[in-house]
């Protein structure tokens, strides 16, 4: 019971990232880019403590280095300036549908033997995709923000990938962290100032700050401590309610619409995911 409670946290603190940063958006409390900031700043400080607190050092070099913090850069840019026009819940299943196909395609490309099944749940779950990010479909608002979002799943995709070479994942994951900050520092500093951006509110920064230090940084070290006491199997099918999650976040908290076109797609990528990941022990094999 105690495994099952720490992962359902896992999930809404995953849930919440985009529910917290569509609030922040949707509100005019800060600009997009400073959002991503403020909590890639944030988290690199709160991953560096507990690091810190276990290990005493926070090593930043490390095989695949350069790789994790381009594609961690990626997927925090894409994922802020999506939501400036995307619902938390459109959001998240573009995100969470776009890192399955880009973890599936990564596999491929490694020459892992694929179970048909897998092959079937991949294109059912890309087909999902499709209709949601399609022009006039009625399930998303905007082209160019599914397709920044879709840009974040594939940076977050890539970093799964690299990740899983990773000995330790929450040293990596805080090196990669705190080695992102120069670079959206950097960021902020040469973009000019459009002039739609708003000032930050204090509301807005507390809620870039919840979103770096509590929804990223210890739902990741909280992810990383009961992942290996997890199936594989389990902890797939288990991210599944994220989108879910992030849908009824963004009703709850935001007012957001919930129509049919979503609600189809929603079934054809959560469903062909799980299809996919399921595969492997339907066929009684690993699919590696």
């Amino acid at each position: 019971m105690r495994l099952f409670l720490l992962t359902a946290l896992v999930m809404v603190a995953f849930a919440a990232n985009s529910v917290l940063n569509r609030m922040a958006l949707a509100g005019g409390e800060i600009d997009a880019l400073l959002f991503a900031v403020y909590r890639v700043g944030s988290g690199a400080l709160a991953l560096a403590v507990l690091v810190l607190i276990r290990d005493r050092r926070v090593p930043l070099a490390g095989p695949w280095r350069l790789i994790g913090v381009l594609s961690l850069s990626v997927y925090m840019l894409g994922f802020s300036l999506a939501y400036v026009v995307l619902d938390a819940g459109v959001g998240a299943l573009i995100l969470f549908g776009g890192v399955q196909v880009t973890m599936f395609a990564g596999a491929v490309a490694a020459g892992e033997r694929v179970p048909f099944l897998r092959w079937v749940g991949a294109g059912v779950a890309f087909a999902g995709l499709a209709w949601l990010v399609w022009p006039g479909s009625g399930a998303a608002a905007s082209l160019l923000h599914c397709g920044l979002m879709l840009a974040a799943a594939l940076g977050w995709g890539i970093y799964s990938l690299v990740g899983a070479r990773a000995g330790d994942p929450l040293q990596a994951t805080a090196a990669n962290f705190i080695l992102s900050v120069p670079l959206f520092l950097l960021l902020i500093l040469s973009v000019p100032v459009s002039p739609e951006a708003v000032p930050a509110t204090g509301r807005g920064i507390v809620l870039a700050l919840m979103s770096g230090i509590v929804t990223s940084a210890m739902g990741y070290a909280l992810w990383y401590s009961v992942l290996p006491r997890l199936q594989a199997s389990l902890a797939a099918v288990g991210q599944l309610t994220v989108p879910v999650i992030a849908l009824a976040g963004g009703v709850v908290f935001l007012g957001e619409a919930v129509t049919w076109q979503l609600v189809a797609a929603s079934v054809l990528v959560l469903g062909g995911i799980a299809l996919s990941v399921l595969a492997p022990r339907w066929t009684g094999g690993s699919g590696g």
